[in-house]
């Protein structure tokens, strides 16, 4: 997916097993138009397919991570229908992330506005630079952050996401750490290093445990305490089942050092 100038507004880009997919419109903030929306869509469900990759990073070019929506595009065509085609679009991507099998970490460099803090919301771990701010601006614009509301309530405590949510007013990387918005805030120059020790290390990890357990994770949390422990009890029999959970407790009580992950 291009813009008018045909560049590409995702690049992919593959490296031992972790798929970095870079939001590629520096010029206009990393704005989620329909074609960033539709590209990176595409881009996660390939990699969702594709068993050589075992996590995914997304970040973006430029100075912001992302400023939200594209503006300028919505109001080029202001219809409910419209609005709504656009919502839901950035409500599919959103559920794609949490949908592959890959953890997903954002890479954040800077502002996270509006639906790209939601994005950060969406993505399974998150690491920003010091200088990164997030923020649910859209209410100074007149438009609460419905979309974003979903993530940034199930990342905050509720109170901190409300508050974000009726004054827009931005939090800096240090208070996303402190409540649990993102997993690390570390200095810019040291973003790059952070992001890839994380992602190496789940890399390491046999990728078929990694997914049983982001099915069941998300899956989980919104089930009863129950029916949660029934999911959980079913998804570790399976697991149990696997090559690589296998070889990995025989090592264990051999004392032998961890096998090559089958699964990987």
């Amino acid at each position: 997916m291009t813009d008018k100038t045909d560049t590409p507004l995702v690049l992919r880009d593959d490296n031992d097993n972790i798929a970095y997919l870079t939001l590629n419109r520096p010029g206009k903030f990393n704005a989620l138009s329909l074609g960033v929306l539709d590209a990176l869509t595409k881009e996660l469900q390939a990699i969702g397919e594709d068993n050589s990759v075992h996590v995914v990073v997304i970040q973006a070019g430029g100075k912001a991570f992302s400023a939200g929506h594209d503006l300028k595009e919505m109001r080029q065509d202001p219809s409910k229908e419209a609005n709504k085609h656009l919502f839901d679009k950035c409500s599919v991507m959103m559920k794609t992330v949490a949908s592959i099998p890959q953890p997903v970490i954002a890479k954040v460099q800077g502002i996270a506005t509006a639906a790209g803090c939601q994005l950060v919301g969406a993505c399974d771990l998150a690491i920003a630079s010091n200088e990164a701010t997030f923020a649910t601006s859209g209410i100074n614009l007149g438009l609460f952050c419905s979309t974003p509301s979903v993530t940034v309530s199930r990342n905050l405590p509720r109170k901190v996401a409300f508050e974000m949510l009726v004054t827009g007013e931005f939090i800096t990387a240090e208070k996303a750490v402190h409540f649990g918005f993102i997993n690390q805030a570390v200095p810019a120059e040291e973003l790059d290093t952070a992001t890839d020790i994380l992602a190496r290390r789940i890399a390491e990890q046999p990728a078929i445990s990694i997914a049983y357990g982001k099915n069941l994770f998300y899956r989980q949390l919104e089930a009863s305490l129950g029916v949660a422990y029934d999911m959980a009890s079913e998804t570790m029999a399976c697991n149990m089942m696997t090559e690589d959970a296998q070889a990995g407790i025989d090592a264990f009580i051999n004392k032998q050092p961890s096998p090559d992950w089958k699964g990987k």
